[in-house]
């Protein structure tokens, strides 16, 4: 019997000047009942940036994030499906086309791993991380992923849960080129995001108020990274 595997495909895009509430509209009506219909199809999700980053010299270039769940045995076959159903958003001149739009899917690693922090339920918002391995490092990268920062991590008040992936050989058309080889995405659950980023930087660089401060960086984790943070969209 064939084993099914978690896929996450992120839509990261902007809306076309004056149609965000035309492309929302898009996504809970001829959207959702089209993706009814794609196999493995299990959730989408939809996030809008929000104003306070934990890395605010950084490009932040996209507006929306449309989070798909699959559970596939074949995504050579079925992720590819997706595409058309995102080329709709286009050619109704809903979503920006500047170049910015990136359609990315991954094969994930697990499903959400939760801390002790999650009170059940959604998650309000997520930090997402294209990130990337020192080559030759992956088996300590992973261990110091799951042992030791996804603990870290999610520990930090604000932040429940975390789950990673690889970024597929298949992609959605049109492919564009993605900067990370590897997923990070954090679940938070949390009114003040902004309170939650910087009580995370002050554990990162050991001077928060709580006495917790983070281990160092794992060397086999590149610095070829960006953080974005996305509230979730009901």
């Amino acid at each position: 019997m064939a084993i099914m595997t978690s896929y996450v495909t992120m839509h990261l895009h902007n809306a076309s000047a004056g149609k965000e509430a035309a492309l929302a509209e898009w996504f809970s009506g001829h959207h959702h009942q089209a993706m009814q219909h794609l196999r493995g199809f299990v959730s989408a999700q939809r996030f809008e940036r929000t104003t306070e980053q934990v890395m605010p010299d950084i490009a932040q270039p996209w507006q929306f994030a449309t989070i798909y769940d699959f559970e596939l045995t074949r995504p050579e076959i079925d992720i590819p499906a997706l595409g058309p159903l995102l080329a709709d958003a286009r050619d109704r001149g809903l979503v920006r086309s500047d170049g910015t739009e990136c359609i990315w899917s991954y094969q994930m690693y697990s499903g959400w791993r939760y801390s002790a922090n999650w009170r059940g339920g959604p998650v309000s918002h997520i930090m997402y991380l294209p990130a990337n391995v020192i080559p030759g490092r992956e088996v300590e990268y992973h261990a110091w992923y799951d042992d030791v920062h996804r603990l870290e991590v999610t520990e930090t008040p604000g932040f429940v849960g975390m789950r990673r992936g690889r970024l597929l050989e298949v992609q959605v058309e049109p492919r564009t080129f993605c900067p990370g080889s590897q997923i990070i995405l954090a679940g938070l659950q949390t009114e003040r995001v902004g309170e939650v980023q910087e009580e995370f930087k002050a554990r990162s660089l050991g001077n928060s108020k709580s006495g917790v401060k983070h281990g160092p960086r794992s060397p086999s984790a590149s610095a070829a990274r960006t953080v974005h943070f996305f509230k979730r969209l009901d």
